[in-house]
C-alpha cells in the first residue's frame, strides 16, 4: 500500500556528479568568497586562537575561519548542485 509512496521519490532524485577539477575549482571559489565576506562583515576577526600564517588567511582566528569555511562549503555545495543541474559541471 505505501511502496509505491516510497519508491516515487527515490525514482526522482537528481544523479550525483562525480568530483572532478572543475567542481574543486568552484568549491575552492566560494570559500575565497566567503572568506572575503566573512573578513568585511564579522565585527572582531582576529579574537580567539590565532591560526599559523594568520597573514595567509586574512587575519582570522581559528573560530571566524571555520565560520567563513563553513559557509563556504554550504555556498560550494549550492553552487555545484545548481551547476550540476544545468549541465555546466
Amino acid at each position: 500500500m505505501f511502496a509505491p509512496l516510497l519508491i516515487q521519490p527515490l525514482a526522482m532524485a537528481p544523479a550525483t556528479i562525480t568530483w572532478s577539477p572543475k567542481v574543486a575549482l568552484v568549491m575552492i571559489l566560494c570559500n575565497v568568497i566567503a572568506i572575503a565576506i566573512g573578513k568585511a562583515t564579522i565585527q572582531k576577526p582576529d579574537v580567539g586562537l590565532k591560526l599559523p600564517s594568520p597573514n595567509l588567511f586574512g587575519g582570522l582566528s581559528h573560530g571566524a575561519m571555520l565560520g567563513t569555511i563553513s559557509l563556504g562549503h554550504i555556498l560550494g555545495l549550492g553552487a555545484i548542485q545548481g551547476l550540476a543541474s544545468r549541465g555546466v559541471l
